[in-house]
């Protein structure tokens, strides 16, 4: 008999509708219960789509005393009482790409929401004097103490991190709206807030300093996302299901979905996480797709990418100290926080003798959506037309043809628009970095060797490629370099054949001048 389909919560945040109509739930209840009992004002940070809202809403059913959703589950043996608290959950994400008007629009309904069920005093006016009138009610009303949760707290601000003064403004209100979760001390149960970054100067942080923020806290690591341990215990039979369907072995699929999906950590140390998304719509579609990036690229990470003038090829296999990680948002001078708050990056690597962190892009749905969406501001052209390149490209580099690569290479650049900073040796090489990384092949820029530093070195499952770039220039000179050198010799002991590729760039003509390649 055919097992029944197995129900996959794509989209959907809401606790009790997963456990109700029996959707898969990877059972997180026991760090909800832990998370409860240690201290009462709790902050966590996660990337997108990684379950912050689905963390929420269990939060909310708990506090709801809704003790059926929990029949099964860790909680169950956890909890005795279960008192039913007034709960008011406030979920911003709604106020995205939006001005001072449209933010008080939006707070006005989440408000006149609860308001209708606990009144609204006639001198409450501004959006702290409605909030901290709710909560007393709502306290006075029920004669408990109130559930605050905040989901997304920061995703106002996110879009205007870039603009100093819409920052400025929209901080403004989002700081009144906060304010009475300190005054409020007496009549409230809990609070807990999720966000993707730290807006140090929001009075969630500067006044509420009771604030304990578990982000990197080592017990709640895998709070959320999904860990190894999981998936091969409560996913076994997706798994099997998926190597049936893709006919390949169940091993085979676990190294396709660590490949594509895993290396998450949010501390360290910290067992492996995958992607929650990404690993539950793979499951779902039974194919290893892109998905993370397929849900949307944050302008707002592009813009700051520009602001501080990093390469594509500085983004990975970073170090920064632990205070890094609690840097201001809105007044950070490296980008790196913000790229291991959104998930860009994460921690690879701990040293403690110099409390060091190395921080490295998770994983290749990462690396490759990353790339994808930098590559416009290198090759001015319709994305279908890049993406038909880069394929054909991937081929010419399987098949050990580089020359055919850098002549195919060569005709598309000369057919689309002059991009800027083109006379820069340095925008190609960046170029020729997301294009090889788009491969899925291994690439780095500015190797060091003995003698010098190598532009570019690709290495493929069986040729190891050394290549030196040239602006104006001929490729016999960059040839000479390679030679004169010796920046193969650094590579001798890879186990795989070293070719030499010199390549003189035209910048009149924006594309490949003439190149020579040497095995």
């Amino acid at each position: 008999m055919e097992t029944l389909q197995r129900l996959y919560p794509i989209g959907i945040q809401t606790f009790s509708e997963i456990r109700e109509k029996n959707y898969l739930y990877i059972d997180k209840t026991e760090y909800v219960y832990h998370m409860t009992h240690f201290a009462k004002y709790v902050f966590l940070s996660r990337p997108r789509r990684f379950g912050k809202s689905l963390l929420t809403s269990t939060l909310h059913s708990y506090f709801s005393g809704r003790k059926g959703l929990f029949q099964g589950l860790a909680m169950e043996g956890l909890e005795k009482e279960w008192i039913e608290y007034p709960v008011l959950h406030f979920d911003m994400s709604t106020a995205k790409h939006v001005d001072k008007e449209q933010l008080l629009q939006e707070l006005n309904l989440k408000l006149s929401e609860y308001e209708s069920v606990y009144g609204k005093g006639e001198e409450e006016i501004n959006p702290n004097q409605r909030l901290m009138g709710l909560i007393k009610r709502a306290y006075e009303r029920t004669g408990r103490q109130v559930v605050v949760l905040i989901d997304e707290y920061d995703a106002p601000l996110l879009d205007v991190v870039h603009e100093k003064e819409n920052l400025g403004v929209l901080r403004n209100i989002m700081r009144n709206f906060y304010s009475p979760l300190k005054a409020c001390d007496p009549y409230l149960k809990y609070v807990f807030l999720t966000g993707i970054t730290k807006f140090s100067q929001l009075s969630i942080f500067s006044e509420l300093n009771n604030i304990k923020n578990i982000s990197m806290d080592e017990p709640y690591a895998a709070i959320c996302g999904i860990t190894e341990d999981e998936m091969l215990t409560q996913m076994k039979e997706d798994v099997e299901r998926l190597a049936v369907k893709l006919e390949i072995t169940p091993e085979e699929v676990l190294l396709k979905l660590k490949e594509n999906y895993d290396g998450y950590h949010f501390t360290y140390p910290s067992p492996d996480l995958y992607n929650p998304f990404s690993l539950l719509n793979a499951f779902a579609d039974g194919k290893f797709g892109s998905y993370w990036f397929g849900s949307g690229t944050p302008t707002y990470l592009i813009k700051m990418l520009e602001k501080f003038g990093v390469e594509p090829s500085e983004i990975g296999n970073n170090h920064a100290e632990v205070s890094a990680f609690d840097a201001p948002t809105e007044t950070m001078t490296d980008i790196i926080p913000l790229l291991y708050q959104s998930g860009y990056i994460t921690i690879k690597d701990y040293d403690e003798s110099i409390d060091l962190y190395t921080l490295d892009i998770p994983n290749k749905e990462v690396r490759l959506g990353l790339m994808k969406s930098l590559l416009p501001n290198y090759v001015a052209s319709k994305t279908r037309e890049t993406t038909t390149m880069v394929a054909y490209l991937s081929r010419d580099i399987r098949n050990d043809d580089m020359d055919s690569a850098l002549r195919r290479l060569q005709t598309f650049l000369s057919t689309i628009p002059y991009c800027d900073n083109t006379k820069y040796e340095g925008h190609y090489q960046q170029m020729f970095y997301i294009i090889f990384s788009l491969l899925g092949s291994f690439v780095d820029v500015e190797v060091r060797t003995p003698r010098g530093r190598v532009d570019v070195v690709l290495r493929t499952k069986t040729t190891l490629y050394v290549m030196e770039l040239k602006l104006d220039k001929t490729a016999g000179e960059a040839m000479e370099q390679i030679n004169l050198k010796n920046y193969p010799e650094r590579f001798a002991l890879c186990g795989l054949p070293v070719v030499k590729v010199a390549i003189n760039f035209d910048s009149e003509r924006g594309t490949i001048g003439d190149w020579m390649i040497e095995k």
